[in-house]
């Protein structure tokens, strides 16, 4: 039997018992932020068991898509190993809201897997919950199981609660025995082992108590049924085969993969990468359909997680390119007609795993060669323990998520010093607290003088001025820290930048450069003395808070502009594009989000005219507090990972735009004024950024390119409309006139960089300095580019008269040196500018007499940064 006859003939068999045929809900559950994924069944109808929904009909029947790869669920380790673990299955399932109980599901259950599918009874054996004797009495009595079959366990293996508190009960579970072939041993018996003699195929969950906060559990009132019955499982049964690999949903699947690497699967160890792989792709191409993104947090992380599992089983088949997206194709032809989403989102599937494909290439290969190496150095010192400060090398700089090391290290029978990676992973995370807490005003790592007050009243949504009383001060009169009872002013939060302003009280007034939030939501404001004595602010004062109105009426404009320009990404691009960051500043508004590709000129201008038409329909904005969940069910966007507590506040244009915020924003959308896109490119793999301005600062940015265009029309003395032919015309000319001397020049770079450099080795690390004469930055580009790709950890500095680059290698872990900066400090000593990536910089100056003191002091910068 087909698994899709299968699937059809469970959802009948309880279709004629009167229960609803309920679509499954997306993998991906956009109305619960507290789920990385739907893991079962019943997920969709949690506020049904709970009774906060109520719904037309009290059965229910439903194959669900779900993934169990993250938090509570997790067979990620097992897949690919054992006969019956998948990252991503169907479950199917019948459930009753306070109709049937234990005996109809029983009976049922029984019913369809001997007489509909034709089970033979005496290869199935039953689990109860230990003290559930009324389940026990119901197969046995009702249903006619003999009582040798089963079978009492405890809690941990028969009792199921939707959480700490909430609905629970006992469960009771069907199982085949698959004989003695597949035993692990002599000691092989249901309940005391987990081999794959022992096949769980069926879960029946007895809802009928409410967990109490106090540990008590209290009879529900109208006891439920939640039955979950893997599909994959049931053909695995059903076609009689010995995984669930094998079956008609996966197997084709793994041949595809065969045809692209050209490696036969097999069901034994050789044939591990095909069927981890098989998975995999599912997991990915279901979660992306459904709206999720991988990331470095959060859900995306486990989608990121599982396609460099993957890619790594692709390298051991030896394959080095991408080609995991092509198998999408296969799987939409199996799979798109039950779920047409596959099909719809196809494109958006492919480029996207091909994007995730490509960026993990850059590294796999030298994390394996580096992994390798190690491994070697350990069997010639004959340890088996794979190093922290290893591990932790192919996590920050080859992006191995540490349980693919630990796999890895596995299949060599090592294991993972993983107290020392911790220890460092700690390290790092301690150094990012600092540097956050230093914004508050004090050390990471439980100093905070502010943690044991009380959360700050924020009165500043609708008036800039306010009043408060002096609750605790710490710091001088120059670095100065605050905290009042209430204030006016916003502490930085949700992408919005802190406010600025002035506080003033009998004798005394604060500058206030920056307001933050420490984590028990107390306003720190932070500034200096203007006028009076420290010894004035005491606790108790009475202060009079004044917020710069014309700084925070901008960071207004640009944060309303933020939520509509989402709203038009979304329509423009796709519902799979999601905020991953944003900065709500008074100049700008900067805006990181989730798509696998450039965003083209046309696309960008198309998201300008949309923004901008909702500006002029001048239309007043709605602002509201609500419970979560009907704010959710009613489409405000919610992302996973943020902090929600029961009430929300919701931000709505009408029509256009619905947002969870707490940030500020205008009362009509015509308050924004201009609206202009003046930045597109990529922060990381799958994740573009766009900078905007509004207001004012549209007016200025488009005077400023009004000017640029003046300028360039009367250099070329060619009128504006054609600057651009023109400047064409040029570049042509340049390049044909150095198209000989070019590639020439570069090489005698390259040859006279010994000569000219400066070498020296600060931290392991590589710095070369040199200054060359009469080269263009074409040439120094080309040179650079040589360095980069040296093995090795290196910094260098090139120059040629006023102007000079300043990049470092591929093997230097990025966030040691910020090229960028060190370039702009080299070009302020030169009285010229500029700037750019971590690990890429160009920059320039006016006084070519200063070339020597701008590359001791860029040579310095480097130097303090490798620490």
């Amino acid at each position: 039997m087909r698994a899709a006859d299968i699937r059809q003939k469970f959802l009948d068999y309880f279709r004629a018992k009167e229960h609803e045929i309920v679509v499954s809900s997306p993998v991906v559950p956009h109305d619960d932020p507290t789920l990385l994924f739907a893991n079962a069944g019943m997920n969709q109808f949690k506020s049904v068991f709970t009774g906060q929904e109520q719904r037309a009909y009290s059965r229910a029947t439903s194959t669900q898509k779900c993934i169990r790869a993250g938090g509570k669920h997790n067979d990620l380790e097992n897949v690919g190993y054992t006969a019956r673990h998948l990252t991503f299955f169907e479950m199917l399932g019948n459930f009753s809201f306070g109709d049937y109980f234990k005996t109809d599901a029983c009976s049922w259950a029984w019913d369809l897997i001997t007489n509909g599918f034709g089970l033979d009874p005496a290869g199935l054996w039953i689990t109860v919950y230990h003290e559930d004797d009324e389940a026990r009495e119901i197969w046995r009595d009702h249903v006619g199981v003999n009582p040798d079959r089963i079978i009492g366990l405890g809690e941990k293996d028969n009792y199921w609660s939707m959480g700490d508190v909430g609905p629970c009960g006992p469960c009771s579970e069907i199982h085949l025995d698959r004989g003695e072939a597949v035993s692990c041993g002599p000691k092989c018996e249901l309940g005391v082992c987990d081999c794959d003699r022992w096949l769980e195929f069926w879960n029946l969950v007895f809802m009928q108590f409410e967990q109490r906060a106090d540990g008590t559990k209290e009879p529900l009132p109208r006891p439920s049924i939640d039955t979950g019955m893997g599909l994959e499982r049931i053909a695995q049964i059903l076609q009689g085969k010995n995984s669930v690999f094998e079956t008609d949903l996966l197997a084709g699947i793994a041949d595809e993969v065969a045809r692209l690497t050209g490696v036969p699967t097999s069901a034994g160890p050789e044939g591990t990468p095909h069927r981890v792989i098989a998975d995999h792709v599912r997991s990915l191409s279901f979660a992306i359909a459904d709206g999720a993104y991988p990331s470095n947090e959060n859900r995306g992380f486990v989608l990121r997680r599982i396609l460099r599992r993957a890619a790594r089983y692709g390298y051991k088949l030896g394959v080095e390119r991408p080609f995991i997206y092509e198998i999408v194709d296969h799987l939409c032809r199996e799979m798109g007609d039950t779920f047409p989403e596959l099909v719809a989102q196809r494109e958006v599937i492919q480029k996207l795993i091909h994007s995730e494909e490509e960026s993990f290439g850059r590294t796999l290969r030298k994390g394996m060669v580096r992994f390798e190496e190690d491994a070697t150095a350990m069997r010639s010192s004959k340890t088996t323990v794979f190093p922290g400060d290893a591990a932790f090398f192919l996590h920050d700089t080859c992006g191995f998520p540490i349980d693919l090391t630990e796999q890895m290290a596995r299949e060599l029978d090592f294991t993972v010093d993983k107290n020392a990676f911790t220890s460092l992973m700690e390290q790092q995370r301690r150094a990012a607290q600092e540097d956050r807490a230093a914004k508050v005003g004090h050390a990471a790592g439980g100093d905070d003088p502010f943690a044991h007050l009380e959360p700050t009243n924020f009165t500043g949504y609708q008036v800039l001025t306010g009043e408060g009383s002096i609750v605790a001060v710490d710091g001088s009169a120059d670095d100065l820290r605050v905290v009042l009872s209430s204030s006016s002013f916003y502490a930085e939060g949700g992408g919005q930048i802190g406010d600025q302003g002035t506080l003033t009280g009998p004798g005394f007034r604060v500058l206030v450069t920056d307001t933050q939030k420490n984590p028990s939501g107390v306003f720190v404001h932070r500034g200096r003395l203007e006028e009076g004595e420290l010894s004035a602010l005491t606790e108790g004062v009475s202060v009079n808070t004044q917020v710069d109105a014309e700084r925070r009426l901008a960071i207004h404009r640009n944060h309303t502009a933020t939520h509509l320009m989402h709203a038009a990404l979304r329509e423009v691009l796709g519902t799979h594009v999601q905020q991953k960051g944003s900065l709500v500043a008074p100049q700008r508004l900067r805006f990181d989000l989730s798509h696998f590709e450039r965003i083209t000129p046309e696309q960008v201008a198309t998201v300008e005219d949309m923004v901008q038409r909702e500006i002029l329909r001048d239309t007043e904005l709605q602002v509201v507090e609500q419970d979560r969940d009907e704010a959710i069910a009613k489409g405000a966007m919610a992302f996973f990972g943020e902090k929600y507590g029961d009430r929300v506040r919701v931000v709505e244009v009408p029509g256009f735009s619905t947002e969870l915020c707490g940030g500020a924003h205008v009362q009509r959308t015509g308050e924004i004024g201009g609206f202009q896109i003046v930045l597109e490119g990529s922060v990381s793999a799958g994740v573009r950024r766009i900078e905007a301005v509004t207001g004012t600062g549209a007016l200025a940015r488009g005077r400023e390119d009004r000017d640029v265009i003046r300028n360039l029309s009367g250099l070329l003395k060619v009128s504006r409309e054609d600057v651009p032919t023109r400047i064409d015309a040029l570049l042509a000319e340049l390049k044909e006139l150095k198209g000989g001397q070019k590639k020439g020049a570069a090489k005698d770079l390259v040859a006279d960089l010994e000569r000219v450099a400066e070498v020296s080795t600060h931290a392991d690390v590589e710095i070369i300095t040199a200054a060359f004469e009469g080269a263009e930055m074409d040439d120094l580009l080309q040179v650079a580019d040589v360095l980069k790709r040296r093995s090795g950890a290196r910094v260098f500095i090139l120059a040629s008269g006023v102007r000079f680059l300043v990049g470092h290698s591929t093997d230097l872990p990025k966030g040691r040196v910020h090229c960028g900066n060190v370039a702009r400090d080299g070009a302020k000593a030169m009285g010229g500018g500029g700037g750019g990536r971590p690990d890429m910089a160009q920059a320039g100056g006016k006084d070519a007499t200063k070339l020597a003191e701008a590359m001791t002091l860029m040579r310095t910068k480097v130097e303090e940064s490798l620490g």
